[in-house]
């Protein structure tokens, strides 16, 4: 059996890191070896433990989550999942927490339905599991929680009949992204580096729900293509990228020669929502090979059947290199599962979109 996750839990209510500890002590892989009130007695308990993730709230006493995480990347790099409230809410001091070097943001568990408590421990202890394996750098309940079946893109939308759409032709190329732990630095990288007048974008990254809207805005705010969070039945345009908002899946529909995107509840794909599986289904489905499906940096296999099935419906696909991304996880399965043209480091996606693009 491989070595337990160590794992350090900071914030100042008792309640949560109570939670959380449960949470996370449910999982065989995963053990709280300590848990602290506020970022100066986390120090104190770091000297003598030696956690290999830490959890950490935002706003607490003495020092905010924030300033801690600067201090702590930039002295003694520690992989580190921010669990916030502020989250919910899309706060943009949230989002600088990723510049900071933190791995992963999730919402704070709180008491609700069965549900919402079964997909918080999928997504809190999957994020613990991203930290552990990524590659950080130094900066200048009581009662046990079953696991939901993994389902996969079925429940959303049937699998593409290819003979439906391969005498469809269009001069529309259209661009679909999936991306997760330590997407958001990749994806400003990706998108930073298009045109103006490139191919419309739709784009899943795994978020907390209400969070994309920030991330959008600030991208927005960066590039030379428009950004902003998708909402159903959104046209999808040249020199424009949708994301995909935070707890909802993303479709590709095709309305004569138009791309839309459908956004829509549903459950968990992939242990994902949304999920990069249902995006790349839908591009297989109703684009065929005037898709280009890229797969970015991410723990777990979400995306690898979708872009499968991208790739025999003679959709143009690219994965992340390895060395470019902070866990060489989807991408590796994408690879894994056959459905890959190319591998290109990080710099090298947009150039290479926008160079099939035209062609």
């Amino acid at each position: 059996m491989n070595r337990q996750i160590r794992v350090l839990v900071i914030d100042d209510s008792a309640l949560v890191r109570q939670t959380l500890t449960e949470i996370l002590e449910s999982e065989p892989d995963i053990k709280v070896i300590g848990a602290a009130v506020d970022p100066i007695a986390a120090a104190e308990k770091m000297r003598e433990l030696a956690p290999d993730v830490i959890t950490l709230d935002i706003e607490m006493p003495r020092m905010d989550g924030l300033t801690f995480l600067r201090k702590l990347m930039a002295q003694h790099p520690i992989p580190v999942v921010i669990c916030s409230s502020l989250a919910i809410e899309g706060d943009e001091t949230t989002l600088r927490a990723f510049d900071y070097g933190a791995v992963e943001i999730i919402t704070k568990p709180k008491l609700g339905t069965k549900k919402f408590l079964e997909e918080s421990r999928v997504r809190i202890c999957d994020a613990v599991r991203a930290a552990a394996q990524s590659k950080v750098k130094a900066i200048s309940c009581a009662t046990p929680l079953k696991v939901a079946p993994k389902l996969d893109a079925d429940v959303m939308l049937a699998k593409a009949n290819l003979s439906s759409h391969q005498n469809f032709r269009t001069t529309e190329k259209v661009v679909l992204v999936g991306a997760s732990t330590g997407g958001t630095q990749a994806l400003e990288k990706f998108l930073l580096a298009l045109p103006l007048d490139s191919p419309a974008i739709a784009i899943v990254q795994h978020m907390p729900e209400n969070f994309t809207a920030a991330f959008a805005k600030r991208l927005d705010s960066i590039c030379r293509v428009s950004v902003k969070e998708a909402q159903d039945n959104d046209t999808l345009l040249r020199g424009q990228a949708l994301i995909a908002p935070g707890s909802m899946h993303m479709m590709l529909k095709r309305s004569g020669a138009r791309y839309h995107v459908e956004v829509k509840d549903g459950p968990l794909v992939s242990r994902h929502r949304p999920s990069v599986d249902v995006l790349f289904r839908s591009g297989a489905r109703y684009a065929g090979k005037n898709a280009v499906g890229v797969i970015m940096t991410g723990m777990g296999d979400d995306g690898a059947k979708g872009m499968r099935e991208m790739h025999d419906a003679e959709a143009y696909t690219i994965a992340q290199d390895e060395a470019s991304c902070v866990v060489f996880g989807m991408p590796a399965e994408a690879i894994k599962a056959g459905g890959v043209k190319k591998v290109l480091p990080l710099t090298a996606i947009a150039p290479e979109v926008i160079r099939y693009c035209k062609d």
